[in-house]
C-alpha cells in the first residue's frame, strides 16, 4: 500500500522555487570560492573554466549560466563591493567588534574571510594592480568616509590593516592559542583596539 507524505504540523514546506534559489546562491558561492583559491596561486590568464569547475564540482557549462564568461567570474571575484558591504555593515560605535566579529566567524563558519585574500594580491601584474585598487576603494577608502575628525584615511588603513594582521594570525599562520579562545573572547579584547582607530 502506497503511503502519502503529510507536512508535519506548523512546519511549512519550502517553496520550489526557495529551493531552488538556495540551490543556485550555495552553487555561486561555491564557484566564487574555488576561483579565489585558483587566483591566489596562479596567474589569471593561467586558471581554466575547467580547473574553476572542478575545483567547484560543477560543471563548466553551469558556471557560463552564472557568470557570463570568464572574465566576468574574475571581475567579480577580484571585487570586493559585497564583502566589504558586510564587514562595514554596524554602526561606527561598534564598528571594530563587528569588524573583527566577521573576520572570525568568516573563518571559522565559512574557512575563509574574503577580504583577507588581498593578501595574496601578486605583487606585480595587471591582476595584483586590480585586486589593490579595488580593496583601496571598496574596502579602505568606503571605511574611510564614514569616519569623523582628521586623518580619517590613514585611520581607515591603520584599522583595515590591523584586522588584517589578526586574520593573517588566525588564519593563515593559524595560531593555537588564538585559535583556542571563543570568538566573544577575541572580540572583547581585539575589537577596542580596531575601534580607536575609528573613533578620533
Amino acid at each position: 500500500m502506497s503511503t502519502v507524505s503529510v507536512p508535519s504540523p506548523g512546519v511549512p514546506e519550502a517553496a520550489p522555487g526557495a529551493v531552488q534559489r538556495r540551490d543556485a546562491e550555495a552553487t555561486k558561492a561555491a564557484i566564487l570560492r574555488a576561483a579565489r583559491h585558483l587566483m591566489a596561486r596562479h596567474a589569471h590568464t593561467d586558471i581554466t573554466l575547467k580547473a574553476v569547475a572542478d575545483r567547484a564540482g560543477v560543471s563548466a557549462p553551469l558556471i557560463l549560466k552564472y557568470f557570463g564568461n570568464k572574465d566576468a567570474l574574475f571581475a567579480r571575484v577580484m571585487s570586493f563591493e559585497t564583502d566589504a558591504a558586510a564587514l562595514l555593515d554596524a554602526p561606527l560605535a561598534e564598528l571594530g567588534p563587528h569588524m573583527v566579529r566577521h573576520l572570525l566567524l568568516g573563518q571559522t563558519e565559512r574557512g575563509a574571510d574574503p577580504v583577507l585574500r588581498i593578501v595574496f594580491a601578486p605583487l606585480h601584474g595587471e591582476q595584483g594592480d586590480t585586486l589593490r585598487a579595488n580593496f583601496r576603494t571598496q574596502v579602505s577608502d568606503r571605511l574611510a568616509g564614514r569616519l569623523d575628525g582628521p586623518d580619517a584615511g590613514l585611520r581607515a588603513e591603520l584599522a583595515v590593516g590591523t584586522l588584517l594582521g589578526l586574520g593573517v594570525m588566525y588564519g593563515i599562520a593559524r595560531g593555537s592559542r588564538l585559535r583556542a579562545t571563543a570568538v566573544e573572547d577575541i572580540v572583547e579584547r581585539y575589537g577596542p583596539t580596531v575601534q580607536a582607530l575609528l573613533t578620533p
